[in-house]
């Protein structure tokens, strides 16, 4: 299962997630697409996202069987720490 996040981002970008996962509530959309899929829509989200923020969260091959990538404004980045991700926040 895949989940995406979206965070003020341009209304297009949520209706072309709607041909691939369901929004579920305002901004989150569920799916289960293939692997290609997948990596061609993050293609999209990461050059479309604008000032917003996109965040996916994937099936992987690790202790906590998902993984996350993010894209746009920054509220913390993924870190593996000795297997299980983690973000880390900047410091105001």
């Amino acid at each position: 299962m895949t989940v995406v996040v979206l965070i003020a981002t341009a209304q297009g970008l949520r209706g072309h997630l709607t041909r691939w996962m369901i929004e579920v509530a305002a901004g989150v959309f569920v799916g289960n697409p293939s692997a290609r899929v997948r990596d061609r829509l993050w293609t999209l989200l990461a050059h479309r996202v604008g000032d917003g923020q996109a965040i996916m969260i994937e099936p992987a091959d690790n202790e906590q069987h998902w993984t996350v990538r993010t894209a746009g404004r920054d509220r913390g980045e993924p870190i593996d720490y000795d297997g299980l991700i983690l973000f880390a926040r900047p410091r105001r």
